[in-house]
């Protein structure tokens, strides 16, 4: 038997071990493109359109990484490199935790109508008046879209209604205001019976703005709540799960 039978760096020659540095390369450029893509929007480096064609070829990437992988897994266990074949199969499942985030959102916008612009109330809805000049700076618009976007909303959220509350009005107030900071939103103005705030989004840091207002009925007090995002035709359902999520906080710190 020839001795370098024996090696295991001698089988197959260079080529698991080439195909395995090309697939981490691949994978490092991908993770550099998709992670980058959100900050170099963030802070202004990039457009809105150059930082989305960053991330689609961040996701190209990280395909043909995957791809390269699986080859050098393939070959390394073909030529019983099993350290190879391990750092390949590796390669694989990093592939799949850059493509998992980009996958959801596109799943997302498959199931959720191409609106912006959430409210509890479609027929009156909250108005912004603190938020309005950062609003006229952005794409999308200040004043609530309409019927066609309340009809989708209606048709795709249906769960999103106002919450009745039986307290007295400034507790709610007080209450509303400690959930807003506790969801780490800027508190951009509080009245006596309205608040206005910023949400920025973790990845891109999109701005989405929020209204909640304070009505006092015969059953308690109503909270409505609109939240809508400045830039994007689509919101990808983040308004109306920010919705839901402020407002079953709030009900649980005033016990309902």
């Amino acid at each position: 038997m020839n001795p370098h039978d024996m090696n295991p760096a001698r089988r197959g020659g260079w080529l698991p071990l080439t195909l395995l540095v090309f697939a981490l390369v691949l994978l490092a450029m991908a993770a550099l493109l998709m992670g980058g893509a959100g900050a170099a929007y963030r802070f202004g480096a990039l457009a809105l359109g150059e930082a989305f064609t960053t991330l689609r070829y961040g996701a190209y990437t990280a395909l043909a990484a995957g791809g390269v992988g699986l080859i050098a897994l393939a070959v390394a266990i073909w030529y019983r490199r099993l350290k190879t074949a391990l750092v390949g199969g590796l390669v694989i499942v990093g592939t799949v935790a850059l493509l998992a985030t980009p996958f959801h959102l596109w799943q997302r916008a498959q199931e959720v109508p191409p609106i912006h612009d959430i409210t509890t109330d479609t027929n009156d809805p909250p108005v912004f008046e603190a938020l309005v000049s950062a609003r006229e700076e952005a794409p999308n618009a200040v004043d609530y879209p309409g019927e066609v976007t309340a009809r989708q909303q209606s048709e795709a959220y249906p769960d999103i209604q106002p919450l009745v509350i039986q307290a007295p009005l400034p507790t709610v107030l007080s209450a509303a205001e400690a959930a807003v900071l506790d969801h780490g939103w800027e508190l951009v103005a509080v009245t006596p019976d309205t608040i206005e705030a910023t949400a920025t989004t973790r990845w891109f840091g999109f701005k989405d703005d929020v209204v909640i207002r304070l009505r006092e009925t015969d059953d308690g007090i109503r909270v409505d709540m609109r939240s809508a995002s400045r830039v994007g035709r689509s919101d990808l359902g983040t308004n109306a799960a920010r919705i839901r999520d402020y407002l079953a906080a709030l009900e649980r710190r005033v016990g309902g």
